[in-house]
């Protein structure tokens, strides 16, 4: 197939029975559209797939086209097992990707069992068809450089450099992102085709082939004050250490390479693209051992940075464990980006929500951007954000916006675009969904649950919880997800999609489900002991058990 293959579809003429379904469907196809490689069903980070296979997708595909409303698909790990009757307020699909038990949670049985066609790893938003592209990371990325900038530079990144690397479907956010947040942002990255993409987009502004021309370039940019971004054809394992070598300390330093899957992500310094696809195909154990090797260098440059005054975070990929694995000490002296710059947010249910205009009409977002500036003017980030947003960031695929919403913020959006779709003023339906990596939805001791107030760090029962209590609020899909470094046992989420179509049944839906999912993140952290959380419980009128047996 060609990219031209996968394309979104618009307009109100339905191929399912309803819109439910409909746009179910749109969604599955939207995230191959704007996928790495839609060819092989890959979304992005290596591995994560929207279905397990190609006959496992036309099978979902017909499912949801002749799905009626009161029955309910079931996917495992991206292959559809049946179609059960359930009832009219019952999730359309539920769906369970790459959960594997605790002692068998390992990277090898998973290789083994995805090599038997038995599993796939959905990643966070790409089995369960929620991703929007990379404007779906853009929000996250800007929020954490807001924060830094807040926290260590006066609120200005103007002159200020950032040093990242990584321009895959989830690193390709960051070039756009750190020029957004006024920086001089260098990216690195080994795959020139990614360079290419992000340039075609309108994500990153200048390429550079050699080290010397694009320190020039940032230099120049950090010189005028002006945003730059510039991506860097090379392996970071090798650029970190010779900038820090160099005696140059950027002001920030990341990384989000696909470092979480040291066989299908991670590229090793001294190998080609090519030595890496056979080595996949010959020896996968010496491909694990030379990438583990390359991630130690590249991580010993990263602490050599926090050493020399830089602000140093791990941006979810889990580049930190698997340095600490091959005899990186000080890896963890890292911070964790969630730890670091976003927990309290988080502690208020505040975090990425999405919603995809179903209709493919760019204006049904900006209609429901107005809304969103008038109704949250006085919402610092929210209005922040959406205008810079308006202004810089491109559709990829279906149009769709992300903004930090909370509790009950993001049940008052959804419930006045219901109306708006009742009442005409948009084209289509819309669909509302948010990232994994919520306060409710996920469990990661490495990302989103590092050093919890109370020690839940590993305590996989919230996202668990969230997912029943979505299915129990009549939402339109609800997943299970868990896998990590090496798609082993390093996590478990939950994600949630609910559409609004403009019905009184969809009404019911959007309150339920956006209202309990936030809820129950709220809960979470108020369980941890955070204050925001506690907080949010009061002046929200959260109905909380309090045992007194946190910590």
């Amino acid at each position: 197939m060609s990219r031209e293959d996968f394309k979104v579809h618009g307009g109100n003429e339905l191929r399912c029975k309803g819109w439910r379904q409909e746009a179910l469907l749109r969604l599955m196809e939207n995230v191959l559209a704007v996928g790495e490689d839609p060819d092989n069903l890959i979304v992005y980070a290596a591995l994560g797939r929207a279905a397990r296979d190609w006959p496992s997708h036309n099978a979902i595909v017909h499912a949801l086209r002749n799905l009626e409303e009161d029955q309910t698909l079931l996917v495992q790990s991206g292959k559809p097992i049946g179609v059960l009757r359930t009832h009219a307020a019952a999730p359309l699909v539920i769906m369970a990707n790459c959960n594997m038990v605790g002692q068998w949670a390992k990277a090898e049985n998973f290789y083994q069992w995805e090599k038997d066609n038995l599993i796939c790893w959905g990643g966070l938003t790409a089995g369960d068809w929620q991703y929007i592209g990379s404007q779906g990371v853009i929000q996250g990325t800007y929020e954490i450089f807001s924060r830094i900038a807040e926290r260590h530079f006066n609120n200005d990144l103007r002159g200020r450099f950032i040093l990242t690397a990584g321009l895959g479907g989830m690193g390709g956010a960051q070039p756009l992102a750190g020029a957004m947040a006024g920086a001089a942002i260098l990216t690195v990255e080994i795959n020139p085709e990614r360079i290419e993409k992000r340039m075609q987009i309108g994500f990153l502004q200048k390429r550079a082939d050699t080290l010397d021309e694009a320190l020039a370039m940032i230099r120049e940019a950090q010189d005028r004050r002006e945003p730059i971004s510039v991506g860097l054809l090379g392996n970071a394992s090798e650029i970190f250490p010779e900038i820090l070598a160099r005696g140059i300390t950027p002001d920030i330093v990341t990384d989000q390479t696909s470092a979480h899957d040291l066989v299908y992500g991670y590229i090793p310094a001294g190998y080609t693209l090519e030595e890496v696809a056979e080595l996949r195909k010959t020896d996968i154990t010496k491909l694990m051992d030379v990438s583990r090797a390359s991630i130690v260098h590249h991580v010993t440059a990263m602490v050599g940075f926090q050493d020399k005054g830089s602000v140093v975070f791990d941006n979810g990929n889990l580049i930190r464990t698997h340095a600490k694995q091959g005899g990186v000490e000080r890896a963890f002296e890292i911070p964790v980006f969630t730890e670091a710059f976003l927990r309290p947010l988080f502690a208020r249910a505040i975090g990425p929500f999405r919603w995809i205009a179903l209709s493919n009409d760019p204006d049904d977002i900006r209609k429901i951007d107005d809304f969103l500036l008038r109704r949250f003017a006085d919402n610092r980030i929210v209005a922040n954000w959406v205008r810079l947003a308006r202004e810089n960031v491109p559709f990829e695929g279906l149009p769709a916006r992300i903004a930090w919403l909370g509790h009950g913020e993001r049940t008052e959006l959804a419930l006045e675009v219901n109306r708006m779709v009742r009442d005409g003023e948009l084209s289509g339906p819309i669909a509302f969904t948010r990232d994994h990596l919520d306060a409710g939805a996920m469990t990661h001791p490495n990302i989103m649950t590092e050093n919890m107030r109370d020690g839940s760090d590993a305590i996989a029962d919230w996202p668990l919880l969230n997912a029943m209590l979505t299915c129990s609020s009549s939402a339109d899909l609800v997943a299970i997800h868990s896998g990590g470094g090496g798609y082993s046992g390093y996590m478990t989420s939950a994600g949630v999609t609910v559409v609004a179509d403009g019905t009184a049944q969809a009404d019911d839906r959007l309150n339920l489900s956006l209202t309990n999912d936030t809820a129950s993140g709220v809960l979470r952290y108020a369980d941890a002991g955070y204050e925001e959380a506690l907080d949010e419980v009061k002046k929200k009128g959260i109905a909380r058990i309090d045992t007194g047996a946190h910590a």
